[in-house]
């Protein structure tokens, strides 16, 4: 969160502190911050941010990058909840597509990696590993 005032009140020893930050592009910070290393403020703990686009994450936060459980919600309808690391989806999550289907799985910077599920439009249910792009050998689920 550079361009932050910097106030001495606040030691970086005193915790998480509650800010409402608009930065110089229009986005906007609603949450938990903390003093870093330098003594820049910085996302920490809990917050919401909202960019001038319309891209909506609230969640968790550690040394200005989405770090821990969160939602992000894109403007198309995209939506991601799960874990995040480094400002990635990584670990375990759902990404709801704008047309409506899902995946329920792993992760892995910001690709899908590892076992999961897919729900296309039509409710068919298929599972797998998934490579990225790729997902040789899926199983498709009947319900009967």
């Amino acid at each position: 969160m550079s361009g932050k005032k910097k106030d001495d009140s606040l030691k970086k020893d005193d915790g998480p502190i509650k800010v409402s930050f608009i930065f110089p592009n229009g986005d906007r910070y609603e949450g938990e911050c903390s003093r870093s290393g330098s003594g820049v403020l910085v996302r920490s703990g809990r917050g919401k941010h909202t960019s001038a686009g319309g891209v909506v994450y609230i969640g968790e936060w550690h040394e200005d990058k989405m770090q821990g459980r969160g939602t992000l919600q894109h403007p198309s309808g995209a939506l991601y909840e799960g874990d995040f690391q480094d400002n990635m989806y990584h670990g375990v999550g759902t990404y709801t597509f704008p047309d409506g289907s899902l995946y329920k799985g792993h992760f892995h910077q910001n690709r899908l990696k590892g076992e999961g599920t897919f729900i296309d439009v039509q409710g068919l249910v298929w599972t797998g590993e998934f490579h990225g792009k790729a997902a040789l050998g899926l199983k498709m689920q009947h319900n009967m």
